[in-house]
């Protein structure tokens, strides 16, 4: 068997590379420092939070690693899995694009605007970690699952999702595409769906939820929805 910090760390590597032939061969370049600043912060980031796992909860980190439209049960999220692969690709390759045939403009300012944006998704999901064990990338219940209701869970029932948005929205900005927030537009209702058929199989599976929903009004945004 192949030792969980190898798989995580091949993983990472393989996605690195994967990333970086979908912003530089679209780009036609590799003189394109929005796209070198924003590998940097991403990748940064998530090797630190995979530290952090590997050595205080390597069982999330491993649930962490299943993710993606084939590791998905329910063939509703395999869809829905299956539309947010394709937009995550779409989110690159379109500010790529842009960069090459130079659709918009923006600052450099606003381009590390973009990735502090980047940076906070990556701490909002890093709190969401250290308060939930049970978080997988699957919609499915761990074994001994609890409706965990403390720390970001206070403030909405789903702050990984809340979290992840804020970064979704910051990579085209930190890739210097304003074309590429259009992107967002799209995964938005997928990730609602994905989102409210999460919480009718939680409510329906794990003891508390329904009760949890009760507590706290809001899914996103606090105040808002």
């Amino acid at each position: 068997m192949i030792p969980l910090y190898k798989k995580a760390f091949v993983g990472l590597l393989l996605l690195l590379l994967a990333m970086a032939a979908l912003l530089f061969i679209p780009a036609g370049t590799l003189h394109y420092w929005q796209a070198w600043t924003f590998l940097t912060v991403y990748f940064s980031s998530s090797l630190v939070i995979s530290l952090y796992l590997l050595k205080e909860d390597p069982a999330l980190l491993q649930r962490r690693m299943r993710g993606g439209p084939t590791a998905e049960k329910e063939p509703v999220q395999k869809i829905i899995m299956s539309f947010v692969s394709l937009a995550f690709i779409a989110l690159l390759v379109v500010p790529a694009l842009d960069h090459r045939l130079s659709w918009s403009r923006m600052s450099a300012a606003g381009a590390l605007a973009g990735d502090v944006m980047v940076l906070l998704g990556w701490l909002g999901i890093f709190l969401v970690f250290r308060e939930n064990s049970f978080g997988s990338a699957t919609i499915e219940l761990a074994p001994g699952q609890t409706v965990v209701s403390t720390g970001p869970y206070a403030w909405v029932r789903h702050p990984m999702y809340a979290a992840a948005l804020v970064m979704l929205a910051g990579i085209p900005i930190s890739l210097g595409s304003w074309w590429g927030l259009s992107i967002l537009a799209a995964i938005m209702p997928a990730l609602i769906w994905r989102l409210l058929d999460e919480e009718r199989f939680l409510a329906g599976n794990l003891p508390g939820y329904p009760e949890y929903q009760g507590r706290v009004r809001y899914r996103l945004i606090p105040r808002i929805w």
